[in-house]
């Protein structure tokens, strides 16, 4: 019995030490303050410090009015990658949006935030 556990610790621990991961360089990205109607568009970077390739399956937005465009192939080890972000800043006020990012990686789950604040526009409309 004591074998067996102490095989299964060892295969869970090999598992971990060569599982994928990523570093962001950012995992907040504050728009601060930005005029109604601008670009919403944000990057999130990252960088795989596994040991094998890291796909990103799917990232979650917490609205509608967040939206994201994730990478279709799969990072290298030690290669950079991105996750587009947009927020549509046709909405005024404040903002705080989580999206939810699910990997192969060794935390499956991997929250990413923006935030920031919309003013309005002080172009008349004619």
């Amino acid at each position: 019995m004591r074998t067996i556990i102490t095989f299964l610790v060892a295969v869970f621990t090999i598992g971990m030490v060569n599982a994928q991961e990523f570093k962001f360089e950012k995992e907040t990205i504050d728009y601060g303050k930005v005029v109604q109607g601008t670009e919403g568009k944000r990057v999130f970077e990252f960088t795989n410090i596994g040991e094998e390739p890291l796909i990103i399956k799917q990232v979650i937005s917490t609205c509608g009015c967040a939206v994201s465009k994730t990478p279709t192939q799969p990072i290298m080890p030690g290669k950079k990658g991105k996750i587009e972000v947009s927020y549509d800043t046709k909405r005024i006020g404040g903002f705080s949006k989580m999206f939810t990012v699910m990997s192969n990686a060794k935390a499956k789950r991997k929250a990413l935030k923006i935030k920031g604040f919309v003013e309005k526009s002080l172009v008349a409309a004619n």
